[in-house]
């Protein structure tokens, strides 16, 4: 029987509560309320579904997997329906998609929207989980599992003075819904990730002038984006199950084979030329060109040749692209970024780049910027300085468990977890694409569904068993970070210093590597393995 919502006042009794209505929050939903029979609620912040894409909204937001795989595959008839638009759909067609989703499997029912968790905590007595909102409602539940999303915890860099500009600033993971009038403007944006760089071009566009105060400089793949047609949308539908069982069976998540070969056993115009190729195509599968160019120092350093011989050839001025030029990381050691233009728009008139490794920011002032070398006055400052990836949703949800122990306090030295899925004394709580799974490093709704079908066979199995307690042990916690380092260590991904996978873009963040480096097919199979295995690792009672 499932646990019914008490009436009145008191607190609202729940099998499960889900925190969190993207594409894992939804999915999530789905399987606990739809195929186990659960009572079940969704907790939400935001006014309305979609998650990460509910919030960014900033000029240029799409995502970076192509749209026919940045989907569900759980349901072969919805996918059959649907038609994206673009090879990389914008943020306004991913909510759509989504909510098309929640209203064809009937699931805004059980999300409550506009709803802020501001603490958690964990009764052993009873093995149930209290959570309370900011506006003062409870829920009590035996399970709770966090869908709150790998990058939803905005960074603004506490810079001295911002409270006195006289202009307005934003923060692209915080972006208002109305959107943003640039005309007429001279507009400051910080930050060149892959946010920042999708946002450039349109900035630019849109406003008088743009002003990119460039930390660090970035790599970057042309995008390539194009209407979908017909024909794709055929080919996607008749090769549909073949296409997720070769993303299933991936490193990271994409449908997309990966070369066999190195980059070091082809001649160099063989290899320019396989370069050449992967660079016209655009998009993640110039990573793919070759097998080792995040194992191999050397086969990387040709990569990285190729495209910084590319952001020299287009862009005009020597000096600038120079600047724009990365020479302290290898491609694809952070995150890596795909464009649409560009390294094409500093050649504009209106576009101007400051490098603030020669000329830091001192403070914000009244009238905009100043640096060690002038001011720069601004009437918009765009703030593209990222997330507190992996861990800054989670903590901010002040989770206590067994015994009143904080999480704040168990990831003092970075989140310690068992598969990416528990952390040790928070029993009953599940963490979907947490950190120490693939999460970033993956194609995400593929990830959020290998953890999602996990979490709910596990509940499944522990109520056919009469379980009520699950809880990861620290022996096996420990021994799975150590593997989590082993897998990092085996590529080339730890050299890059001022990545956030490392939380380097947070001050005072522990500085620890992650996300799984290990694969996603090599992922999946170990915690199945575990599961089979009477869920190895983890006390049940």
């Amino acid at each position: 029987m499932s646990a019914t919502q008490t009436n009145g006042s008191g607190p609202k009794a729940l099998d499960a509560i889900i925190i969190g209505a993207g594409f894992s929050g939804l999915y999530q939903l789905h399987k606990l309320r739809d195929e186990l029979g659960l009572n079940v609620r969704v907790l939400e912040k935001g006014a309305g579904i979609g998650g990460t894409w509910y919030w960014n909204r900033y000029p240029g937001a799409r995502c970076d997997s192509e749209s026919y795989y940045y989907c569900y595959s759980f349901n072969k008839e919805i996918e059959q329906e649907w038609e994206w638009s673009e090879r990389y759909p914008e943020h306004p067609e991913i909510r759509k998609y989504l909510n098309f989703v929640a209203d064809r499997l009937d699931l805004k029912r059980d999300i409550q929207l506009e709803t802020k968790v501001v603490g958690a905590s964990f009764d052993d007595a009873t093995n149930t989980w209290t959570v309370e909102t900011e506006s003062g409602e409870t829920f009590k539940a035996p399970f709770l599992i966090t869908a709150v999303g790998c990058l939803s915890t905005t960074n603004v860099p506490k810079f001295k003075g911002l409270e006195d500009f006289k202009g307005k600033w934003y923060h692209t993971g915080d972006w208002p819904h109305e959107g943003v009038d640039f005309s007429g403007k001279r507009v400051g944006q910080i930050g060149t990730g892959s946010t920042g760089i999708q946002a450039v071009p349109v900035i630019a566009e849109q406003s008088k002038h743009l002003t990119v105060f460039q930390r660090t400089a970035n790599y970057s793949i042309p995008a390539r984006n194009a209407p979908v047609t017909q024909d794709d949308i055929r080919l996607t539908r008749t090769h549909y199950d073949d296409i997720w069982r070769r993303a299933r069976a991936s490193t990271n998540g994409h449908p997309f084979t990966v070369s066999e070969q190195s980059a070091l056993a082809v001649s160099d115009d063989e290899r320019e030329e396989i370069f050449e190729k992967a660079w016209a195509r655009g998009g993640l599968r110039f990573r793919a060109a070759f097998s080792d160019v995040l194992m191999n120092p050397k086969s990387n350093e040709v990569a990285s040749n190729f495209l910084r011989s590319k952001i020299k050839e287009i862009v005009k001025d020597p000096e600038v692209a120079e600047r724009l030029t990365p020479y302290d990381h290898g491609f694809a050691t952070k995150r890596p970024p795909i464009d649409t233009n560009y390294f094409d728009t500093f050649n504009r008139d209106n576009v101007l780049l400051v490098d603030l490794k020669k000329e830091p920011i001192v403070e914000i002032t009244e009238k905009g910027i100043r640096t060690t070398e002038k001011e720069y006055e601004l009437d918009i400052v765009v703030f593209a300085t990222g997330f507190d990836a992996l861990t800054g949703a989670l903590l901010s949800l002040n989770i206590a468990g067994s015994k009143g122990y904080q999480l704040k306090e168990a990831w003092a030295a970075g989140p310690r977890t068992y598969l990416g899925l528990q952390t040790p004394h928070f029993p009953n709580l599940f963490t979907i694409t947490g950190p120490g799974s693939p999460s970033v490093l993956c194609n995400m709704p593929i990830a959020i569904e290998q953890h999602v079908d996990w979490i709910t066979a596990c509940i499944k199995d522990m109520r056919e068993k009469g379980l009520k307690r699950i809880e990861a042990e620290p022996d096996a916690a420990e021994k799975w970070v150590e593997h989590v380092n082993a897998a990092a260590d085996a590529t080339l991904l730890p050299m890059a210093s001022s990545s956030w996978y490392l939380g380097a873009n947070v001050p005072g963040k522990p500085r620890v590597f992650m996300p799984y480096a290990g694969g996603f097919a090599r992922y999946t199979g170990i915690c199945d393995e575990v599961a089979q295995g009477g869920y190895r690792g983890f006390s049940l009672s």
